[in-house]
């Protein structure tokens, strides 16, 4: 067993934490044009594949959260990987080929402590080929970027509220909010969703709905968690997951469709409320 890899018990104590965080901060940034240069420079040789089994094997640092980035990674790129929509224009087979080098640069990255130079070239080699450096620590999620992370900050919120009564009575209101206009919110909601395709944030926007889903439905650590009716929960979840993605793209949308989607859920919460 590699010490150096085992004593590694979370992200903060990884000796190559920028370059992980390099590495997912870009992943809601690929651009299509760039997807086909990572399948033209990903190559399974017998080295790289060795390397990446040593990467990911059960010795590795914080492997759990590497294959964790493998299932983000897919569901980032599920549009494309599905390829009926009309706005994906890659080929489904050059998606999957360059995903294939996007999973071994995360495995690189995570388990760079235990691997030799030549296995972490190996595996990292595509992805430097696309992407020289890490330019960024985080997703970019526009200039806005501070709403966004207020909303999502409400999610685990709105998921303690057995234990919390401001968290239970923002559900309950956004639940009575969520039956009013539910066919303009619709038509906004698609018209939010042309816009991150056309200003290439559509991954972002899946990463931030992903992100919000999994704080709503994050398990209360005190009980089993609040009584949960499906539908109501689906509510709140759309409710919420639509303003964030509305204040990702609101820079390119109108402001009368920016409001409709964000102020149902903005105007309960008081920093919101005070930097609109």
């Amino acid at each position: 067993m590699s010490r150096r890899g085992s004593t590694i018990s979370m992200l903060e104590e990884h000796p190559n934490l920028a370059e992980i965080l390099g590495v997912l901060a870009q992943l809601a940034h690929i651009r299509d044009a760039e997807i086909p240069r990572l399948a033209d420079a990903w190559h399974n040789t017998v080295a790289v594949a060795e390397a990446r089994d040593r990467a990911l094997s059960p010795d590795s640092p914080l492997v759990l959260e590497a294959l964790a980035a493998f299932e983000a990674l897919g569901a980032l790129f599920d549009d494309d990987i599905r390829g009926e929509a009309a706005y994906v224009t890659v080929a489904t087979d050059v998606t999957t080929t360059a995903l294939k080098a996007v999973r071994d640069a995360i495995a690189a990255s995570y388990a760079k402590p235990i691997l030799s130079r030549t296995e972490y070239t190996a595996l990292m080699r595509a992805w430097r080929v696309v992407y020289p450096e890490a330019t960024v620590e985080e997703p970019d999620l526009g200039p806005r970027a501070d709403q966004v992370k207020a909303l999502l900050a409400l999610m685990p919120v709105l998921s303690t509220r057995c234990h919390d009564i401001e968290g239970r009575r923002l559900y309950d209101t956004i639940v009575d909010r969520s039956f009013a206009g539910e066919t303009d919110r619709a038509d906004a909601r698609a018209e939010a969703f042309q816009a991150a395709v056309l200003t290439s944030r559509r991954r972002v926007w899946a990463l931030v709905r992903r992100s919000g889903t999994e704080g709503l439905l994050r398990p209360c650590r005190n009980c089993a968690g609040p009584e949960v009716n499906e539908r109501e929960n689906e509510r709140v979840m759309s409710m919420c997951l639509d303003a964030a993605c509305a204040l990702l793209v609101a820079d390119t949308l109108p402001d009368e469709t920016t409001r409709l989607l964000t102020e149902p859920v903005t105007s309960l919460i008081p920093q919101q409320r005070a930097s609109s």
